[in-house]
């Protein structure tokens, strides 16, 4: 049995309160998603990330990278340690991504083809090929909750052949994914010990993914063939947009999710890759996204950048490097009670940012996380009170 979607509450608008039930935990959405890229999300301990959110909560989900886990320390490794779950000491639900958008970025180290992509390590130059075929293998190894269908990511801007030919590739990839995805997911390293609630074996879910630049006819388009696999036999477990925050203004990012949600499933998840600040994974909750992850949070942190209620400290982002904080008692955030907030004062911070300690970073990422999570739980309160 892979996840059960349980929907509990539409609003007019589109945005939903559910229950999405995986192998490793229940999560509650709309729900933002920390990255995790290499086994740990930056600066943050696990026990930390269990407790830091509203009502001592915490994350209930974060991801994991599949490029980075692949190169070092390496996918066979992990599963023969009982998969990143138990390798990184997290008993909480966990995401892979395909790697697709790593060796995107990688645009002078790769070369694409139909069989999938080759490309230089960026860590040695060592030569590597990722096909769909292996990107499920090393998701499989890793055991995340949900597994990603290898796509290739169209960078912005991208006229309309070039969207169009990155489409072919993802779809044709999304078919093989799935197909290879279906026929080993019984190898992922928990499969004999989790059993769901009827008794029946846990396993991996996975998610196809819509591409297609910023074309809302290629969204479509791509949107409708993945669903046509359902009637090719067992179909995608929930969708995701991506392709997104690739450089496009944020107005073209809210257009295309806008206009791409009418054409996903009402009754599996819906998860919008990538995305973002505090104000926007509000704005696309509200929207009817039920899933999102972004770096933001903690690289901002190591910034010095802090999200603030803007009503108790007067500004959205406070960096904290700012002179005026030099020798300001109160807490970065009078209106949070994260560890951060009840503890250390603004000129501390500053302090700790002056001198590149290491605490900071770990403080501030601490602090930003927290705002993140509380702000989808107030969103998941406020849609429950409706």
């Amino acid at each position: 049995m892979a996840l059960q979607f349980e929907l509990l509450s539409t609003r007019a608008s589109g945005a939903r309160r559910a229950r999405i039930h995986l192998p490793h935990q229940t999560v509650e959405t709309p729900v933002f998603m920390p990255v995790g890229t290499q086994g740990t999300v930056k600066a943050v301990q696990q026990s930390t990330l269990e407790t830091i959110g509203p009502n001592q909560i915490g994350a209930q989900i974060i991801l994991g990278n599949t490029y980075h886990l692949y190169l070092r320390p390496g996918h066979e490794l992990i599963a023969r340690l009982g998969g990143l779950h138990k390798f990184i000491s997290w008993p909480r639900a966990m995401l892979t991504d395909s790697g697709g958008f790593q060796v995107f970025s990688l645009s002078d180290l790769r070369k694409i083809s139909d069989e999938g992509v080759r490309f230089r390590s960026h860590l040695d130059g060592s030569s590597h090929m990722f096909t769909p075929e292996h990107s499920m293998d090393v998701q499989i190894a890793l055991g995340a909750d949900i597994c990603m269908a290898f796509d290739e990511c169209t960078e912005y801007p991208a006229d309309e052949a070039r969207a169009r030919e990155s489409l072919r590739y993802t779809l044709a990839w999304a078919a093989r994914s799935l197909s290879h995805f279906r026929a080993n997911q019984h190898r992922v390293p928990w499969h004999t010990e989790i059993l769901q609630s009827d008794g029946a074996l846990a396993t991996q879910s996975l998610f196809g993914i819509v591409q297609g630049g910023m074309y809302p006819h290629l969204r479509r388009e791509s949107a409708e063939r993945l669903l046509e696999l359902e009637h090719e036999g067992s179909g995608f477990d929930g969708f995701a947009i991506g392709g997104l925050s690739v450089g496009e203004p944020r107005e073209l990012t809210r257009q295309v999710i806008a206009e791409t949600l009418p054409y996903l499933p009402k009754d599996k998840p819906r998860y919008v890759m990538g995305v973002g600040y505090p104000d926007e994974i509000v704005e696309y909750a509200r929207m009817g996204v039920d899933m999102m992850d972004c770096v933001i949070p903690t690289r901002a942190a190591r910034h010095g950048l802090l999200f603030t209620n803007a009503e108790a400290t007067g500004v959205a982002r406070m960096n904290i490097k700012n002179r005026q904080y030099a020798e300001d008692k109160n807490p970065p955030d009078p209106s949070c009670i994260c560890p951060t907030c009840s503890r250390y004062s603004r000129a501390y911070l500053r302090h700790l940012a002056q001198t590149g300690e290491p605490l900071g970073g770990i403080l501030n990422s601490i602090h930003n996380l927290h705002f993140y999570l509380t702000t989808m739980a107030n969103l998941r309160a406020e849609l429950e009170s409706a």
